[in-house]
């Protein structure tokens, strides 16, 4: 194995489309484009399962790029055995150079749609990677084998709940799965929001687009690469390589530790005169009082009408017409029927 790391190499410009190779244990690799690298059993058709993990969408979140980083360097090293299809992607990486959480405009805002003549760097860069996973899951020799793909991020700051999941809205017909959720848990994922409507993320495109059980799980804040020393990723850790190695398991029940909220309305920031009556950096799941108003957008009030409200993603920064956070309640129906 190289003493340069497939990330480091990523970074340094140096990785780009190769031929594929075998690993001296067998394992097929190769390098589909910067930042996009692929490995499979010796024998595809032995997979257990389609596996994608993505991070580094924003720039400046870099715990799950360098848990990354050390899940594929394990498999260069022969310490993870591959019995799983996988497909890592380090997303911006232009961002992730400049340690930004995007050069032009955010990432994870630019999946699901279609090309425009005047697309800039991070629109083009998203449609590239949903045509890579596209290719991937097509490519599988079992339609019926499980796919998955964990996009992993840190928040953009504090949190009162550190590990979390958003689970994209699932397509017509489907419903959000008790399993699925009792496998993030063994992750160390123990809260899951669930999403109300489309969207346009990364996982959201994977999951209407391919079938995916996919999710945006937050690990943590956004500190710079070798900064993230308090952050215990040890049980996703041990999930993505279990699942690497082909073990995947089937929970009976969600644990009891388990929080599940549901988006109850977006926070629509519609010009420039927006103003929160809240810190603009107020932790995700901070609790918002009923009757509350939240924010005065061009004179018009946004009053707090739930009960057990709270906000997510707080971010008066965002361009009119993006929405400038969540208001999210328990989702106990969910809860009960579970």
């Amino acid at each position: 194995m190289s003493d340069t790391t497939f990330l480091q190499k990523t970074l340094a410009g140096e990785t780009a489309m190769g031929l594929p190779y075998c690993l001296s244990h067998g394992t097929a690799v190769q390098v589909l484009d910067e930042g996009v690298i692929r490995f499979e059993p010796s024998d595809a058709t032995q997979s257990v399962l389609d596996l994608v993990i993505s991070c580094g969408i924003h720039g400046n979140e870099t715990a799950p790029v360098e848990l990354v980083e050390q899940l594929i360097e394990r498999i260069f090293a022969h310490q993870l055995r591959v019995k799983s299809r996988v497909l890592f992607i380090f997303g911006n990486v232009a961002a992730l150079r400049m340690g930004q959480r995007f050069v032009e405009e955010d990432m994870n805002r630019l999946f699901n749609r279609s090309p425009e003549v005047d697309d800039g760097m991070e629109k083009r860069r998203a449609m590239m990677l949903e045509m890579h996973v596209g290719r991937f899951f097509s490519s599988s020799d079992a339609q019926c084998k499980p796919r998955f793909h964990y996009d992993l991020h840190t928040a953009i700051h504090g949190s009162l709940i550190e590990k979390f999941a958003i689970y994209p809205l699932p397509k017509p017909g489907c419903s959000f799965s008790a399993t699925e959720i009792a496998r993030l848990s063994l992750a160390g994922v123990d809260t899951v929001l669930l999403q109300s409507t489309q969207s346009s993320t990364f996982s959201f495109s994977s999951n209407h687009r391919y079938d995916a059980q996919a999710f945006t799980i937050e690990l943590g804040s956004a500190r710079p690469f070798g900064q993230n020393q308090s952050i215990d990723l040890s049980k996703m850790d041990a999930y993505l390589s279990a699942l690497i190695q082909g073990e995947l398991p089937v929970p009976e029940l969600v644990p009891p530790q388990v929080q599940i909220f549901r988006v109850s309305r977006e926070i629509p920031k519609t010009s420039h005169d927006f103003k929160f009556a809240i810190d603009g950096k107020t932790d995700n799941f901070t609790p918002l009082a009923k009757g509350l108003t939240l924010a005065v957008d061009a004179g018009v009030p946004f009053v707090i009408t739930e009960d057990d409200a709270r906000i997510i993603f707080p971010n008066p920064e965002v361009p009119p017409g993006q929405r400038a956070g969540l208001v999210i309640v328990p989702a106990r129906d969910f809860l009960a029927q579970v």
